[in-house]
């Protein structure tokens, strides 16, 4: 049984879409990444939390509508970004505070432990650098014992140290059973944590195929030649996402490296320039000049800068300008007729 469920559920205001449709299922012992901008994750968020009503679909919360739940504090324990402490409060004291006032029957010193404060205990909040205090905040979290816990961009400009550490505590939290959700921006950093890894954005709710780089893996690639090819793979750390070829808007090949151009982010490739147009040519890319290859299915306007000087303009958010060199712009018209 999912512990939290998205059902359909997505927001609009005056025609403009806050959140896109999200369908997600939830379960324990499992971390879920949501990549999505700030604006999107706080809509998610404040619908979870109760403070705003979802223009259609639903949350459950273990089967039941959150909208007949009079709270889902005592189930959900939250994570924000912008999150206050009382800093006049001792690491000790504060921890302590939340573990009378949510009943819980975790130890403490066991907590800070984990966060790696213990020779800070007895220091007031306000003395901590931004990363420990980060760290007090996660400790809270901890200490509320709650089946699922929800963060917003846990990672954001904290030290090395707090990075790995906050990545230990969710390993630590996911063999105890609990859910983790987790909206950030950072791709790398969710990657980094599992495989359930989702990306919403104007465009809709879809999970980022992701592979386990392996020595297996590594010698299949190198004597198994793919029939069809139905993603493009890009690399980041020891992981492989792949993309649907539909997704790309375009692709820049910068010192040697093929650069994919999505609409959340550029992620480098495995294939070469050469290699990708090839196996792209089916999926509508034409190589609109030696360096570039573009989705026809994306290009907005063909805007002519001189004689010899052309561009293509695609239909993103950003209304990316791609280069069109002379003899492809024939070759171009050639292909659409005119």
């Amino acid at each position: 049984m999912a512990t939290l469920q998205f059902e359909n559920l997505s927001k609009t205001s005056h025609n403009t879409m806050l959140l896109p449709p999200i369908d997600i299922e939830l379960k324990a012992g499992e971390c879920y990444v949501i990549r999505c901008n700030k604006v999107i994750g706080s809509q998610l968020l404040n619908i979870v939390m109760k403070q705003e009503n979802p223009s259609t679909g639903s949350v459950l919360l273990f089967g039941e509508n959150i909208e007949n739940l009079h709270s889902v504090n005592d189930r959900i324990g939250f994570f924000y970004l912008n999150d206050a402490t009382y800093t006049r409060m001792k690491v000790g004291e504060y921890l302590t505070f939340f573990r009378k006032l949510y009943r819980s029957k975790v130890e403490v010193e066991e907590v800070i432990q984990q966060i790696g404060l213990r020779e800070c205990q007895s220091t007031k909040i306000s003395k901590l650098t931004y990363s420990q205090e980060r760290r007090v905040q996660i400790g809270r979290l901890i200490v509320q014992d709650q089946p699922i816990f929800i963060m917003e961009e846990p990672e954001q400009n904290v030290d090395l140290e707090t990075s790995l550490i906050i990545h230990r505590i969710i390993g630590e939290l996911k063999k105890r059973g609990k859910t983790i959700l987790l909206t950030t921006i950072d791709l790398e950093n969710a990657l980094a944590l599992t495989n359930y890894v989702y990306s919403l954005s104007d465009k809709g709710c879809k999970r980022i195929a992701v592979e386990e780089e392996n020595e297996e893996t590594a010698v299949a690639e190198e004597t198994i030649q793919p029939v069809k090819l139905e993603k493009i793979p890009a690399k980041i750390d020891d992981k492989i996402i792949l993309f649907n070829p539909f997704d790309i808007n375009f692709i820049e090949s910068s010192e040697g490296v093929a650069q994919l151009h999505l609409h959340d982010g550029v992620y480098p490739c495995t294939y070469t320039l050469q290699e990708l147009e090839e196996r792209l040519r089916a999926f509508g890319f034409f190589r609109c000049h030696r360096s570039y290859l573009v989705n026809l299915q994306q290009v907005k306007e063909v805007v002519t800068w001189t004689r010899n000087s052309f561009s293509l303009i695609l239909d993103d958010h950003s209304r990316s300008s791609v280069p069109l060199s002379k003899n492809r712009f024939e070759e171009l018209k050639g292909m659409l007729g005119l």
